[in-house]
């Protein structure tokens, strides 16, 4: 468990909610329960007698389960992960590169190192982004929207220097995040306890994308 993000999560609720030691302690279980078995395994009621108080404070202040979801990660989706996020990328994005294959390694090395930092609440946005509308606007608006300008910059760059084949640039982007996205959801997600050697795993991704995307292939 992340517990520095963990934290960092409560002091947002904290200053939004000006919350108790019981609802602090509600949202530091709920982040716990719903990484770990998902947000429809997880009861009001097992989030309770983990966190020492009566269901009935939990509907007192969120109401109900998907308030408290809500509670835990619009806030932190508006003023911890997207802000990360996309500081994260901008120090990818602001440097110079020689070739597309460097600023991939780059962009596959920054985000291995974010998911080991904040996997816990990723889980949690990952797992329920397809069930909420709210999530999905809150994406849409704080990380997908920035992030594609970014990317549309960079993709046209090497365009232009004739390293990537002449494609739609959304089609660009679509391939190399989802390849990205397999690798990382791969890696933090489906294949956990598997033997892993981190940069060869990352050497054939960058492999994959450029050969895929070269003007000769």
């Amino acid at each position: 468990m992340e517990q520095k993000l963990v934290d960092k999560i409560k002091m947002i609720n904290e200053e939004q909610l000006k919350m108790t030691k019981k609802q602090s302690r509600i949202i530091e279980v709920a982040i716990e329960e719903f990484a770990q078995n998902g947000f429809a395994s997880t009861s009001t009621s097992q989030i309770a007698t983990k966190a020492g108080v009566a269901e009935g404070t939990i509907f007192k202040h969120y109401k109900n389960k998907k308030n408290l979801l809500l509670s835990i990660v619009t806030p932190t989706m508006t003023k911890l992960v997207a802000p990360f996020v996309m500081n994260g990328f901008d120090i990818v994005f602001d440097q110079e590169y020689n070739s597309f294959g460097d600023f991939l390694r780059d962009i596959l090395k920054n985000r291995f190192e974010f998911m080991k930092d904040n996997l816990s609440i990723l889980k949690i946005f990952m797992q329920e982004i397809s069930f909420h509308p709210e999530l999905q606007e809150s994406y849409k608006e704080y990380i997908a929207q920035p992030l594609f300008k970014r990317l549309e910059d960079t993709i046209t760059h090497f365009q232009e220097k004739g390293e990537i084949k002449e494609l739609p640039v959304p089609t660009v982007i679509r391939f190399t995040a989802s390849t990205i996205m397999g690798l990382l959801f791969s890696r933090h997600i489906v294949s956990t306890d598997a033997s892993w050697d981190e940069n060869s795993e990352i050497e054939m991704t960058v492999n994959l994308i450029v050969n895929g995307l070269s003007p000769g292939s």
